[in-house]
């Protein structure tokens, strides 16, 4: 074999190994990330919007255990909002919550029956170091007792749009630790939530009070301060940037765990103007549910990233104008009304594509408006629906998409006076007979 045949040879091979490694590395770049999460269910949401970014058997009923009290605090914050109750009003302690107080084998700060509390060193025992005592203090306050609280539970639910959950009791506690007076179901009975259903709640929570993140985020406090009863609260989140497990951006939201419910959390963080979500249930131990809730966070940052998909004043192909009857103008344009920003898988944002949906309580059956129209009136709304060929997996709640942006008209269309109707009223039937006459010639020939 001469040196020339052995020279193409080798250059041969090394071209094939080069265009080999180069379509291996294309087929591994384009693949689908995976993530394996050591939890009975999870889910991983953008938190402004509610969109999907990873679920697993996020229908499975389980108990949440401690999750429970971001039901609570939502009731709470709600009567806040409406004047019900204020963060300065004292409440007296029932027998019940002493004793429940007293077991220090449960999350707990002491409380005293011949004291009174405010609602706010309720709320933050509560909500800072998961107080079982305190919760129920609240809940017999806001509805009388914790059986009619429950009650509001169950109810608010079905308002948030939740649609896997059973509640027995404000805590997120077994019945069997309530010393025999729980608030609904069986002796031995645990709240349920699916994740998806916690992941909701968590969102209605920090989208509908956003100050719930103030406290969720406080690393450490000390109860009744300058007190003989004053107690070192550290925060159950061990996520939060100055505890064990710091994660920097982590600001809440909620830990729980019981024999039944093993170790779960549910997670917020945000970094620069992202701010992710997720719930873990069912992990094995305290530390597994944040080293998950870490693996859901970094996939969310390593693979997704929010990009504007629609500007404002954007017209879509197609759907530029809108048709008017009874109107000066036969059409009218319209364009978004906002921008529409959404969080995207990293190099696909030429995947998301917008579509209009029309009003229809706006239009007639034809698709039109019915003049007169004003400027800027709201006539639908664009989605945005993924091309790619990932999975897509939707938003927490598809009957109130935020990844969404209005579509309005650009201009007044006047209504038309009775001449000119009557003038086109006139055109349209001799139009009709005009039409008529050519079909019926064609169809001589």
């Amino acid at each position: 074999m001469n040196s020339k045949i052995k020279q193409l040879l080798a250059m041969t091979l090394v071209f094939s190994f080069v265009i080999g490694s180069l379509f291996s590395f294309s087929q591994s770049a384009s693949a689908a990330p995976t993530l394996d999460v050591n939890a009975e269910a999870a889910i991983l949401v953008d938190g402004e919007t509610g969109k999907i970014l990873y679920q697993k058997n996020v229908d499975m009923l389980l108990p949440p255990a401690s999750m429970t009290k971001m039901m609570t605090e939502y009731l709470l914050l709600e009567a806040i909002k409406k004047n019900k109750i204020s963060w300065d009003q004292k409440t007296r302690i029932s027998d019940h919550v002493h004793k429940i107080s007293q077991n220090r084998g449960l999350s707990n700060v002491p409380l005293r029956v011949d004291e009174q509390y405010t609602v706010r060193e309720l709320y933050e025992a509560m909500a800072i170091y998961s107080a079982n005592g305190a919760t129920i203090a609240l809940a017999e306050l806001l509805a009388g007792s914790e059986a009619e609280f429950v009650q509001k539970m169950n109810d608010k639910a079905k308002e948030l749009g939740m649609k896997d959950y059973h509640f027995v009791n404000s805590t997120g506690l077994n019945n069997k630790d309530l010393i025999g007076k729980h608030a609904a179901g069986d002796a031995n009975e645990e709240n349920m939530m699916s994740a998806r259903s916690t992941a909701i709640l968590a969102f209605r929570l920090i989208n509908d009070y956003p100050e719930v993140l103030e406290t969720a985020s406080i690393p450490r406090k000390i109860f009744r301060d300058g007190t003989d009863d004053k107690i070192k609260m550290e925060n159950w989140n061990w996520m939060l940037p100055d505890l064990v497990y710091g994660y920097q951006g982590v600001d809440g939201l909620k830990t729980g765990s019981t024999d039944l419910a093993g170790f779960a959390f549910t997670g917020t963080i945000k970094k620069g103007d992202t701010r992710l979500l997720s719930v873990v249930m069912k992990t094995n131990s305290y530390k597994a549910r944040f080293d998950e809730t870490k693996k859901l966070f970094d996939y969310g940052f390593n693979n997704f990233e929010k990009a504007q998909i629609l500007p404002d004043n954007y017209q879509i192909k197609g759907n530029k104008t809108v048709p008017v009857v009874k109107g000066k103008e036969k059409e009218v344009k319209v364009a978004t009304k906002e921008a529409l920003s959404l969080v995207v898988k990293r190099g696909e944002k030429e995947n998301y594509k917008p579509k209009f949906v029309a009003d229809k309580k706006k239009m007639t059956k034809e698709g039109e408006l019915t003049a007169p129209v004003k400027k800027g009136e709201v006539v639908g709304h664009v989605l945005i629906d993924y091309k790619g060929k990932g999975e897509d997996h939707g938003y927490l709640l598809d009957a109130d998409k935020k990844g969404k942006t209005e579509v309005v008209t650009k201009d007044s269309v006047e209504k038309a006076n009775w001449f000119i109707l009557a003038l086109r009223g006139v055109g349209g039937f001799f139009g009709g007979i005009w039409s008529g006459i050519v079909d019926m010639v064609k169809g001589l020939f």
